[in-house]
Formats: C-alpha cells, sequence, structure tokens
C-alpha cells in the first residue's frame, strides 16, 4: 500500500491554499472514482483534501431562473430535485441512467465532471498508456478498442470521456465555477473537457489547485423540451457505447432551437455543432433529423472494431430528436 496524507478543510479557500502548497495533493469527494483508481496504482496522490463537508451541497435558484448546482451535490439527490426533474430532464434522466443507485447516492456533482476514462489500457498500470504515463504509446488503437473514440481521438489516444452528466450539462450550455489560487472564473461546459491531441493526460481545463464549486444551469427556453437516450451493453451500472443529450424547440412544425450532444464517442462530450446548423430552421421531420445526425458523423474515424458506434449514434439522435418534436 502506498502511503497519503488526509486533511479535512472547512473552506474553499482552505482547500485552495492546501492545494497549491502540497505538491502531489487531490481533492476528495465522494470517491467513487478516485478511490478506486488508487487501489488500481492509477492514481497516487500525496495528500487527500476532503472537501466533501463544504457548504457546496445546495442547488439553489438564480435571479435569471436559472439554477445553481453545489459541486458536493450528490448525484441521485441532483436527479431526484424537482427544479431539475421539471425544467431539465435531460440532465435528471442522464444522472439516474449513470452507475448504480448505491454510487449515485455517493458520488458528487464535481467528481462526476472529472471522473476519468475507463479504457482498459489506462487502467492496468502492467501496460502503456499515454494518458496515464506521456510517452509510452496507445495499445488501444491496435488492441482493445470495442468501447473507445470515433470522433476527436488522435494517435496518441482514443479513450472516451464516461460521464453521463457531462453530455446533459453540454446541451444545456451549463457553466462551470472554478475557484483557485488566482481567484474565480468560470469555464462553459462544452470547452471544461478537452480532446486528446498530443497531450492526452489532460482530461480538462482546470487548472493546478483549482476546485470545482458549483455548475449553473441557463433558465430553460421556453418552448424547449429535453431527453437523454443511452445504449450500453446492460440494462443498469454500465457506461454508455453511444449516448445523446439533446433540447428542441419546435414552432409551427420547424426547429426553432436545438442543442445536441454526444456520449460515449469521444474523450470529451461531443457537442454537435455542425448538426445544429442542419436543425436550426428546418423542418422537424425525421428526414432532417437524419440528415443532421449525417452531417456531425461524417467526421467519425472508427478503428477496426468500433465502426458500429456511428450507426447506433445516429439512430439515438433520430430517435430522441423525433420523440421530442411529437411533443409539439
Amino acid at each position: 500500500m502506498k502511503p497519503f496524507g488526509y486533511l479535512r478543510v472547512d473552506s474553499v479557500d482552505e482547500a485552495v491554499r492546501a492545494a497549491a502548497g502540497q505538491p502531489g495533493a487531490q481533492f476528495l469527494g465522494g470517491g467513487t472514482n478516485l478511490v478506486d483508481l488508487m487501489k488500481l496504482g492509477v492514481e497516487t496522490p500525496r495528500v487527500l483534501i476532503d472537501v466533501s463537508r463544504l457548504p457546496l451541497d445546495r442547488i439553489e435558484e438564480l435571479p435569471d431562473g436559472g439554477l445553481r448546482i453545489g459541486a458536493t451535490v450528490r448525484n441521485a439527490d441532483l436527479a431526484a430535485s424537482r427544479p431539475v426533474r421539471e425544467r431539465y430532464p435531460v440532465l435528471s434522466q442522464a444522472l439516474s441512467a449513470g452507475a448504480s443507485g448505491q454510487l449515485r447516492n455517493t458520488a458528487t456533482t464535481g467528481g462526476n465532471l472529472l471522473q476519468r476514462t475507463r479504457c482498459p489500457y489506462f487502467q492496468d498500470t502492467s501496460k502503456p498508456c499515454n494518458k496515464r504515463e506521456p510517452g509510452t504509446g496507445c495499445p488501444a488503437r491496435d488492441g482493445a478498442h470495442r468501447d473507445l473514440a470515433v470522433l476527436g481521438h488522435s494517435a496518441h489516444c482514443v479513450a472516451t470521456q464516461p460521464s453521463d452528466m457531462a453530455v446533459a450539462l453540454a446541451a444545456l450550455d451549463a457553466t462551470v465555477r472554478l475557484h483557485g489560487p488566482e481567484g474565480e472564473r468560470t469555464v462553459p461546459a462544452t470547452d471544461f473537457h478537452r480532446l486528446p491531441g498530443d497531450s492526452p493526460e489532460r482530461d480538462t481545463v482546470i487548472r493546478l489547485g483549482e476546485l470545482i464549486t458549483a455548475v449553473e444551469l441557463p433558465p430553460r427556453r421556453p418552448g424547449a423540451h429535453s431527453r437523454y437516450r443511452k445504449a450500453r451493453d446492460r440494462a443498469s451500472f454500465a457506461f454508455a457505447l453511444a449516448s445523446v443529450g439533446a433540447v428542441l424547440a419546435v414552432r409551427d412544425g420547424v426547429v426553432e432551437h436545438a442543442a445536441l450532444a454526444f456520449g460515449g464517442l469521444a474523450h470529451r462530450p461531443w457537442r454537435a455543432r455542425a448538426a445544429e446548423e442542419v436543425l436550426r430552421g428546418a423542418p422537424a421531420t425525421e428526414r432532417t433529423f437524419a440528415r443532421a445526425a449525417d452531417a456531425e458523423l461524417a467526421a467519425a474515424e472508427p478503428l477496426r472494431d468500433n465502426g458500429f458506434k456511428v450507426p447506433l449514434a445516429r439512430a439515438l439522435a433520430v430517435g430522441v430528436l423525433a420523440d421530442l418534436a411529437a411533443r409539439d
């Protein structure tokens, strides 16, 4: 067993100071991913800074009609929250599709965003992995990659980002609030996770010592409906082979607003900008939805064993958009 220190803090400022002053420190929330990776030897923090008891466990109404979700709000509580279920069903559905009931009772909003890939090479310290140890190679490209990326990957990494919640946040145009040694800043949820490029070890744009304090949702768009749908190998406790989070507003049979994000296809939640361009102002028909999905997925570069993800994602997107359009 590798020894590590443990520190419980009483404020956000104290947490940030502690992280800045102790190389190798990591924040501990629910621990549902971090502790697993410590057991595997993938993560080896020198100090765990326990932020689970900070006053960041509230869901608050914002003056503009949006919501602020504290970083330590548990996934189960967020999914069950009445404002979330009524105004942002895509988020409630995505959370309910993740992990198991026991894990959702423990996992936090901030931790969910920071969970790391389940690529088998990343989790196996006996194998090379650029994400775990830069410069050692990516055996997944020619190895076991059935569950891995078809969009936005690079020669250095084909891992996927596993969060269901992050896909919904991308579709909702949420923002992530961060507090670090240089103060506070906000980052759009669509920009929080990175594509691998030549530095796949960096999952997000978070800076050294920064702590996620909240996620903010914009006001619900009038007339818009949202939905999350996930395809996986078994009915529960499985990560997405492909998933779709969508927000759609239709007026007089024409798409007035569309936001679409894919999960399970890339190193980050994949906001489907090309599809949205096709959808905006077009007839709300299955033909339009199929054309939009094709426009986005034309960029896919599947590997030997994961080409099935492209038609799977297409079918999910067309089905979800059709269901949302039928509500109008």
